[in-house]
C-alpha cells in the first residue's frame, strides 16, 4: 500500500535533470528564477537536446533531433510547486481514507470472525467495496500521468506517451470549433466594434491619446528610414513622372490662356520698365560698347555720334514701349506667343525641341540634388510637427479622430460598414491561416518535454482528481454497503 503515494521510476530525476542546476529542482527558492540562466543554451546543451530520453513509458526512447526543444516559457515556477505540494496533501488524504477503509474491513473481519453477528458483516462489506473503488480510481487517476507501480500495462501514462496526439487533437478542435468563419463572424458582430470604438475616440482624452502615439510613429518611422534611399526614390519617382509625361500640349494651353487673359502684359511692362532704367543708367557703357564695335579706319568722332544715336533711339524704343500699351513691339510679343502656344499643341517639331529640353534639365546634377533635397525639408517638416502638441498637423489629426469617433458614435451606416470591414478581415484570416495557428498549438505541445508536461498538469488538475479517489472510496463503500444489503434481505 505504501507504493501507491511513493515517486515512480519514471519521475526520479535522470542525468540530464541533475546536470540543470538548482533552478529546475523545484526544492527551493531558486526554482522562482526564470533569467538568462534558463534561457541560455550553449553547444553542449543543444548537443543533449539532439538526443534526450523521454521517460515515462517505461523503456528509454530518443526524440529525433529536430523535434523542437522546451518552449522556455513552459519552465516549472513556484506557483507550479506550491500547487504540486497541495496535490501532494490531497494525495496524503485519499491514501489515508483507503488505509482506513482497509483497517475498518480487517477489524469488521476479526468481528465476524469472532462471532459477533449483526453489524460486522455489513460494516466489512461497506469497507472491502470502498477499498475496491479507491483502488480503482487510484489507478485511473494515476494512469494519466505515469505508469502505476511502474508496471508496463497497456494504455498508461497516458499524458507523457500520448501528448503529441493530444496536442495534435486539440489544435484540431480549436481549428473546428473556435477558427470558423461563422464563429468569428458572428462574435466580432456582437462586439459592436464601430459603435464602441466611436463612443471612445469621441472623447477628447482618447483622441488626444491616440493623436500622440501616432505622432510617436511617424517620427519613429522617418527616423528608421535612411535619407539616402528615400531621396533616392523620391527622385527617381520624380524623373520617371516627369519623362512620362509630355508636358508641350500643356505648356501650350497654359501659355495660350495667359495671352488670352492678358497676364503677359505685366511681365511685358516689368521687362520694360527694367531695360529703360537699365539703359537710364548705363548708358555710357552702352555708348562705349557701339563705338568699340566700329571699323577701325573711321573717325573717332564719327563713332562717338553714331554710339550716341543708337544710344538715343534704343532709349527711345524702350521709353515707347514702355509708355505706349498699345506699341506695335508689344503686338509682335503677343503674336509671337498666340503662335508659339499653338506650335506647343500642334507642331511636331517645337513639341520634339521641348522635350529634349525637359530631359537635359531633368537630366543636370544640379536639378536631381534639389529633386532629392526636397525629402529632407519635408522630413524636417513633418517631425516638428510631430513633436509639437499646438502644430497644425497634429490639431487637425484630432479634430479629425474626434469626428470620426462622433460620426462613428451615430452612423449606423458607417458602423456597419467596419464592422463589415473587421468581420471580413478577421474571417480571411482565420480561414486562410487556420492551419498555421493550430500548428502552433500542436507545435508547441510536442516541444514540451513529456515528464515536465505531465507534472505541470498534474499540478493543475492533480488536486481535483484526488477527490475522485476520495469519491470513489466513499461511494464504492456506500454501493458494497447496499448491495450486501439487498442480499441479506433477501436471504442469500
Amino acid at each position: 500500500m505504501e507504493r501507491i503515494d511513493r515517486t515512480g521510476p519514471e519521475e526520479r530525476p535522470g542525468p540530464e535533470e541533475n546536470r540543470a542546476g538548482p533552478e529546475q529542482t523545484g526544492t527551493g527558492p531558486e526554482e522562482t528564477r526564470i533569467g538568462p540562466e534558463r534561457e541560455r543554451s550553449g553547444p553542449a546543451e543543444k548537443a543533449r537536446g539532439a538526443r534526450r530520453p523521454v521517460r515515462g513509458a517505461g523503456a528509454a526512447r530518443t526524440v529525433p533531433g529536430d523535434r523542437p526543444a522546451p518552449l522556455a516559457s513552459f519552465a516549472y515556477t513556484a506557483a507550479d510547486e506550491e500547487k504540486r505540494r497541495g496535490v501532494r496533501r490531497m494525495k496524503t488524504t485519499a491514501t489515508g481514507l483507503l488505509l482506513l477503509v482497509a483497517l475498518v474491513y480487517v477489524l469488521a473481519t476479526w468481528a465476524k470472525n469472532e462471532g459477533v453477528g449483526g453489524w460486522p458483516g455489513f460494516v466489512a462489506a461497506a469497507a472491502e467495496a470502498g477499498m475496491v473503488g479507491a483502488l480503482a480510481d487510484w489507478f485511473a487517476v494515476t494512469a494519466l500521468f505515469k505508469r502505476p507501480l511502474g508496471l508496463p500495462i497497456p494504455h498508461t501514462a497516458i499524458i507523457p506517451t500520448k501528448k503529441d496526439q493530444l496536442g495534435a487533437s486539440l489544435g484540431s478542435f480549436v481549428g473546428e470549433n473556435f477558427l470558423s468563419g461563422d464563429v468569428v463572424r458572428g462574435r466580432i458582430h456582437g462586439l459592436g466594434v464601430g459603435r464602441r470604438l466611436g463612443a471612445w475616440l469621441a472623447e477628447p482624452e482618447h483622441a488626444d491619446r491616440v493623436t500622440a502615439e501616432l505622432s510617436t510613429a511617424l517620427r519613429g518611422a522617418l527616423t528608421v528610414l535612411r535619407d539616402a534611399d528615400v531621396q533616392a526614390v523620391v527622385g527617381e519617382a520624380i524623373t520617371r513622372r516627369a519623362n512620362a509625361v509630355e508636358i508641350g500640349p500643356g505648356l501650350g494651353k497654359m501659355l495660350e490662356k495667359v495671352v488670352a487673359d492678358g497676364g503677359h502684359r505685366k511681365v511685358v511692362d516689368l521687362v520694360c520698365t527694367r531695360a529703360h532704367d537699365w539703359l537710364v543708367l548705363h548708358g555710357d557703357s552702352v555708348m562705349e560698347a557701339v563705338q568699340g564695335g566700329a571699323p577701325g579706319w573711321t573717325p573717332r568722332f564719327v563713332d562717338k555720334r553714331i554710339g550716341e544715336r543708337v544710344y538715343k533711339e534704343l532709349l527711345r524704343f524702350v521709353t515707347e514701349m514702355r509708355d505706349m500699351p498699345g506699341h506695335p513691339a508689344r503686338a509682335s510679343i503677343d503674336t509671337f506667343l498666340t503662335d508659339f502656344a499653338s506650335d506647343l499643341q500642334t507642331d511636331s517639331d517645337t513639341r520634339a525641341r521641348v522635350e529634349r529640353l525637359k530631359s537635359e534639365i531633368l537630366g543636370r546634377g544640379e536639378v536631381q540634388e534639389v529633386i532629392a533635397s526636397a525629402w529632407s525639408s519635408v522630413r524636417s517638416m513633418i517631425i516638428a510637427a510631430a513633436e509639437d502638441e499646438q502644430s497644425e498637423l497634429r490639431l487637425r489629426a484630432r479634430a479629425s479622430l474626434m469626428g470620426l469617433g462622433a460620426r462613428l458614435a451615430t452612423d449606423d451606416r458607417l458602423q456597419a460598414k467596419l464592422d463589415g470591414w473587421l468581420e471580413d478581415a478577421a474571417v480571411y484570416v482565420v480561414t486562410t491561416y487556420r492551419t498555421e495557428i493550430t500548428s502552433l498549438i500542436s507545435d508547441t505541445v510536442a516541444s514540451w518535454d513529456a515528464d515536465q508536461t505531465s507534472k505541470k498538469i498534474e499540478a493543475h488538475i492533480g488536486r481535483d482528481l484526488q477527490f475522485i479517489r476520495i469519491n470513489g472510496t466513499v461511494v464504492g463503500a456506500l454501493a458494497g454497503l447496499l448491495i450486501y444489503t439487498v442480499s441479506w434481505a433477501l436471504g442469500a
